[in-house]
């Protein structure tokens, strides 16, 4: 039986009397890649940000490994809209900072963010502060972050903003092989050909609702 990695129900989210999110329901199943789809504004962000309990619902319910979310931050790893990267701080020892902050011992989180570094061609840039990074290398160091403790549910919002097309497709390629691996990754994107590409179920939303819903 496949198990709900994400469940969230009859969700609302308002500011100021602006409903964001409008009783959104979907479930994540493990080991699929589930796409968030829809135009900026649509309320993809704010349903990420209260399944990450960085905003608390007006009404309805999320479950995130079948606890509330908080409960399992360590095993989710996650990609924000915008960059949250500490920018005076050397490239690895912000990833080993972050990992370690999910509960990864340090010998091991600079194995791991060692050896991502190399795939993302950032190797040679671990040992500068992120500031000398470019946008695009910030972007993949901001994916790495988010994968370096090793999560079992990976939320990746637009992902590939500020990437040439050889980034875009590595990053692809990595997606692809992190559900090779048994992973659970919710994609958030407003391109519908990079969703297309990768997504095996999907969630369409206009203002709040869902428009769209199952598989790709």
């Amino acid at each position: 039986m496949t198990q709900n990695m994400l469940e969230v129900r009859n969700l609302v989210k308002r500011y100021n009397g602006f409903t964001a999110v409008d009783d959104l329901s979907f479930e994540v199943y493990e080991g699929e890649i589930f796409g968030l789809l829809g135009p900026n504004g649509a309320g993809k962000t704010t349903t990420i940000r209260t399944v990450m309990d960085i905003f608390k619902p007006d009404a309805g319910a999320v479950q995130v490994l079948g606890q509330p979310p908080g409960v399992v931050k360590g095993r989710i790893g996650y990609l924000p809209e915008e960059r949250g990267l500490y920018r005076d701080i050397k490239v690895l020892d912000v990833l080993v900072y972050l990992a370690e902050l999910k509960g990864t011992p340090r010998p091991v989180a600079r194995q791991r963010a060692l050896a991502w570094l190399d795939r993302l061609d950032l190797a040679d840039w671990a040992n500068r502060k992120v500031r000398d990074l470019s946008r695009g290398m910030q972007q993949k160091l901001q994916f790495v972050a988010g994968l370096v403790h090793d999560p079992e549910l990976l939320i990746l919002d637009e992902p590939f903003q500020g990437l040439d097309p050889v980034n875009v497709e590595l990053l692809k390629g990595l997606i692809r092989e992190l559900q090779a691996q048994g992973k659970t990754v919710v994609l958030s994107a407003h391109q519908m050909n990079l969703v297309e590409a990768l997504c095996d179920r999907i969630m369409i939303i206009h203002r709040g609702r869902a428009v769209l819903y199952g598989p790709l």
